[in-house]
Parts: C-alpha cells; structure tokens; sequence
C-alpha cells in the first residue's frame, strides 16, 4: 500500500500519490469505472480534481456516492472574481453529488492582473473564505504551472494563510536554477507554516513533438514517460522528499506504474536520472515565456 502523511494542517493522512482526476476528464462513465477501483488497490485516499478538468467531476460522482467518507476531496475553481467562484464551487458540489469538498484551490494563479484580482476585497478569496465559514469546504489552496509559480506562491503565502499549494517539480525542471532557488525556498516557508505541497508532471518527458498523427491518442497536453523503469525513478525522485505529495499524471494509462512506483521503497539514482533525460530525450515543458500559461 501507498505510504500516508500528513497533509500539511489539515489533520488527514493523504496517500503520497493523489489521484489527479483530470485524467478521466475526456473519458466515458465505463472508462472511469474500470480506472477508479485501482485507488482502493493501492490505497489512495485523495482525489484532486477541477472544474475546467472537463466531465471529470461528473465521472467521479458515482465514485463518490459509492465510497461516501473514503477520500479526502479537492477542486479547483480558474475564477478571479468573487460570484464567479462562488458559482464554480457551487457547481462543482452539484456536480460531484456532494454537499462539501475538502479543499477548493485558485487554479493557475500566476499572471499579475489575476493575483490581484483574486486578492481584491470582493474577490475570489473572499467568496471561498465565507464559503469554508458556511461548510461548503474545509480548506483553501493555491495552484499554479510554469517556471513563475514558486516565487507567486511566494507572494500568495504572504497576503493570505493558505493551506496547500501545488506546482511542476520533477528532476529536469529542478535543474533550472532559477526555479530550484525558487522552489527551495518556498519549501522551507511551506514546511515552516506547515502548508501542504503537492507536485504535478512528475513522469513529463516533454511536449509532444510534431502534430497529432491520425488516429493517434493523447490522453494529457504532454508527452508522459512510458517506461517502467523510467516511471519508478522519477516518481521516486519527487516522493524521496517526504515534504511532497505527487499527483498522478492524466495520461491515465501509466496510472498502474505511478502507484507500482510509489508502493517500491526504492530510493531514486541521481544517475540514472540524468541518463533517463539523454536516453528519452527529455526536455523541461515551460520556459518562462510562451509555455507559462499552460
């Protein structure tokens, strides 16, 4: 079974993998019911999803009702403004068939105008915050991609208490030294606050090269890795740091080795890392400029 911690402050032990629902996103009812038993298999018990994650809020109601209390529960809302997320949320719950979620985040909050929006007296913040006083959610977090993440969690960190926060981390991104400064310290003054991290794009390999081949499947925006061995090591990687919880990737076909990866108590060769980018030719997918807004 996957090992547990404890999910910053918020007093549950997630599973150090956490089942990222956009995966069934574009699939069918049938597709997701085959997928999701794999949680209990495994013994993952938080599931983090988001409103704009297209049906999967609705695949995962069935779930939902079938294992009321099982897991620990997570959306998203990309709203700034305050009706706006308080309608997301509100749907979200209709959505899912549940009266509450856990955790609901400010999705990708890293463009300037955004921030600040969503900070404004009457923004997104405020309307989650007399959400969570109503019951409609226990928790608020901050998400976010690209290679400015860390440093605007940063700056979130500051203007409010927020409970988690989830950004990319995976062994090629953490060789921009740039963003490995960046996430260091935000580590530290998430570890020092006790602030949950989650990470995402543990198992990238790189964008997809060329167009789409006729017929050809592409189950997340980026091309995952598909080796076995490859899949280990970097799942390894991120969970070798106890601080950090990984979510699953939505190419959901390599959900099976994510959960083998994360059951093996093997701990990750910085080697073999760096073998693994020249052997599958591996490139980091944001670049500070066109590839933020992802």
């Amino acid at each position: 079974m996957i090992e547990r911690a404890a999910f910053g402050r918020t007093g549950h032990r997630s599973s150090r993998i956490i089942f990222g629902a956009a995966a069934i996103g574009r699939v069918d009812q049938e597709t997701a019911d085959a997928l999701l038993p794999l949680l209990l298999d495994h013994g993952v018990n938080h599931i983090d999803t988001a409103a704009m994650y297209g049906d999967a809020e609705l695949r995962l109601a069935p779930w939902l009702a079938a294992h009321p209390d099982q897991f620990f529960l997570a959306t998203k809302t990309h709203a700034r403004d305050g009706d706006g997320a308080r309608a997301s949320l509100e749907s979200s719950l209709t959505r899912m068939g549940v009266d509450h979620v856990d955790l609901i985040q400010l999705h990708n909050l890293v463009e300037e105008d955004d921030w600040q929006t969503a900070h404004a007296p009457g923004g997104a913040l405020d309307a989650l915050q007399r959400a969570r006083d109503e019951g409609l959610t226990r928790f608020i977090g901050v998400t976010g991609h690209g290679l400015r993440i860390a440093g605007m969690h940063l700056r979130s960190l500051e203007r409010f208490d927020y409970d988690s926060v989830l950004l990319p981390y995976n062994f090629t991104l953490m060789q921009d030294s740039s963003y490995c400064a960046d996430v260091e310290q935000l580590l530290a003054t998430c570890a020092e606050r006790n602030v949950a991290v989650q990470t995402i794009k543990a198992i990238a390999r790189r964008r997809w090269p060329g167009e789409r081949a006729k017929g050809e499947r592409r189950q997340s925006w980026y091309e995952p890795l598909t080796d076995p061995d490859a899949i280990a090591r970097a799942v390894r990687h991120v969970l070798d740091r106890p601080q950090l919880f990984v979510d699953s990737s939505s190419a959901y076909d390599q959900l099976p080795r994510v959960l083998a990866a994360a059951e093996a108590a093997v701990a990750a060769d910085e080697d073999a890392l760096g073998t693994d980018v020249t052997s599958f030719d591996m490139t980091p997918l944001f670049d500070r400029a066109e590839l933020e807004r992802i």
